[in-house]
């Protein structure tokens, strides 16, 4: 379940086995570019956030929509917010996030993608710099920006996080 910024609820199976191999394997590549890196802090499935417009966004199918299945926030803002607001669904907006729906849940109805594509819109208004929407099942990525189009790519073999996320290259070859 997850919360909208009007107060609804949204429910939605859990991701399937498959999917949440995959989706182990996009965290784990940005967790070792993260603790490289070391400005930021990485979020895999089991968090989530609370946005400036009030929707509760989660990350763990257990509680949550899985969106975003990965998330990264610059460790400034961070730790910025005290200690005990970040036990909870901390008051912040990723800089960066992730989506790979299972295709269980995806194609079962074809619009369940069109949600998907609007949660990442609302990521985008509410300050997220770059989100990375993962269609396995067409092999393609949806990437979004502030301020423009989306951009569609056809089975890329990796993903550049540049600017925001300098030298992050993510390795597709798993996901296909």
């Amino acid at each position: 379940m997850e919360r909208n910024a009007g107060g609804e609820l949204v429910i939605m199976p859990p991701t399937g086995s498959e999917t949440d191999e995959r989706n182990f394997n996009l965290v784990g590549q940005l967790w070792v570019w993260t603790k490289q890196d070391g400005t930021g802090v990485v979020f895999g499935s089991s968090g989530g956030f609370t946005l400036p417009n009030g929707g509760v966004r989660c990350l763990t199918t257990s509680h949550c929509v899985s969106t975003p299945d990965a998330a990264w926030i610059k460790r400034d803002r961070w730790e910025a917010i005290p200690v005990e607001l970040r036990k909870k669904f901390a008051p912040i907006c990723p800089e960066f996030v992730i989506e790979l729906p299972s295709q269980s849940v995806v194609y079962r109805r074809r619009h369940r993608l069109q949600i998907w594509q609007d949660k990442m819109q609302e990521y985008i208004d509410n300050g997220t710099q770059l989100g990375w929407l993962i269609d396995r099942k067409q092999c393609q990525v949806f990437i979004y920006r502030p301020n423009t189009t989306i951009e569609v790519l056809d089975k890329p073999k990796t993903l550049s996080g540049e600017p925001l996320l300098p030298a992050f290259v993510l390795n597709l070859s798993q996901v296909w």
